[in-house]
C-alpha cells in the first residue's frame, strides 16, 4: 500500500487571491481556483484511495488500500469558507497547518475558526510560529521557539496539544525534525515529494506532493495513479531545486521573488 499526501494552500479565485493567506505573486501561485480544486477532489475520489486523518496508529496498521492525506498550509480564511465545506460534502477530513503568528490577522483564520474546524472533525496542527522560508538555517534556539511557541499557542486556542505539523518553506534538516519532536510533534509533513515513511526518534515524517494554481485535476490524478511517473517527475524537479536553494541561500529567494514580481 502507499500513503500519498497532497500539499495545498488556499482555494480562492485569482482576482481575490490576496484575501486569503499570505499575499503576493509567489504565495498566490499556490492558491487554487475553487472550480479547479473541485476537479482535484474528483480525481482523489476516482483514484479509489481512502482519505484519512494522519495518526501513528493508522500509519503503523498499514491498511491494504492506498491512503491519501489532504493537507493545507498557512491558515488562510479559505480553509473555513471554501475548503472544509468541500471536503465535508464528501465525508473527508483535512489537515490545516497554522502559522500561529498570523492567527486573527487579515486573511487568516481566527481562534474561533480553528476551534470550529476541530469541532467539524478536521485536524489542526502547527506550521511554525512565524513561517520562516529557510527553517533549516535557523539556530537551535530559533527552532525551539518556532515549534515550541506555535504548539503552545495552538494548545491555548484548542484546549488540546496538537501532535501534527508541517514544515514551512520546504527546508528540511535533521535538526528541524528533532526540535519538532522535542516540542511534542509526532507526525511531521514535509514538502519532499515522496511516499516513503521515515521514523526519526518519536517523530514520523511524511513527504507531500505539491499542487499549484496552474495544476488542473489531471495533475492530481497523475500523482495518485498506480504508475509512479508523475511522482518521480516531481521528485526530480524538487531535488534539482533543492540543490539551487542550498547553493544560492538567500540569493535564491531574492531571485525567486524577483521572477514572480515580473510575471
Amino acid at each position: 500500500m502507499a500513503f500519498i499526501a497532497l500539499e495545498y494552500h488556499d482555494v480562492i479565485g485569482e482576482t481575490l487571491a490576496d484575501d486569503s493567506g499570505f499575499p503576493g505573486a509567489a504565495a498566490n501561485s499556490y492558491k487554487l481556483d475553487p472550480s479547479s480544486f473541485a476537479s482535484h477532489l474528483d480525481a482523489v475520489a476516482a483514484s479509489g484511495a481512502r482519505v484519512l486523518a494522519a495518526d501513528t496508529n493508522a500509519i503503523e496498521r498499514s491498511p491494504r488500500e492506498n491512503v491519501v492525506f489532504l493537507t493545507f498550509d498557512d491558515g488562510g480564511v479559505s480553509a473555513l469558507d471554501v475548503i472544509a465545506p468541500a471536503l465535508e460534502r464528501r465525508g473527508w477530513v483535512g489537515h490545516f497547518f497554522i502559522a500561529t503568528d498570523c492567527i486573527g490577522k487579515r486573511g487568516f483564520l481566527g481562534a474561533d475558526d480553528l476551534r470550529a474546524l476541530v469541532r467539524r472533525g478536521h485536524v489542526v496542527g502547527s506550521h511554525s510560529r512565524s513561517h520562516p522560508l529557510r527553517m533549516s538555517s535557523l539556530s537551535p534556539a530559533q527552532l525551539d521557539d518556532e515549534w515550541g511557541a506555535s504548539m503552545a499557542t495552538l494548545r491555548d486556542v484548542l484546549g488540546v496539544t496538537p501532535v501534527v505539523a508541517s514544515v514551512p518553506g520546504g527546508a528540511l534538516s535533521a535538526a528541524v525534525i528533532d526540535h519538532a519532536a522535542a516540542a511534542g510533534i509526532r507526525i511531521l509533513f514535509t514538502s519532499e515529494p515522496t511516499t516513503r515513511v521515515m521514523v526519526r526518534g518519536e517523530c514520523t515524517v511524511l513527504g507531500r506532493y505539491t499542487l499549484r494554481r496552474a495544476h488542473g485535476g489531471r495533475v492530481a490524478a497523475s500523482l495518485l495513479a498506480p504508475s509512479p511517473t508523475a511522482r518521480v517527475s516531481q521528485w526530480l524537479a524538487w531535488n534539482g531545486k533543492k540543490v539551487a536553494k542550498r547553493l544560492g541561500g538567500n540569493a535564491y529567494l531574492r531571485v525567486r521573488a524577483s521572477l514572480f514580481r515580473g510575471r
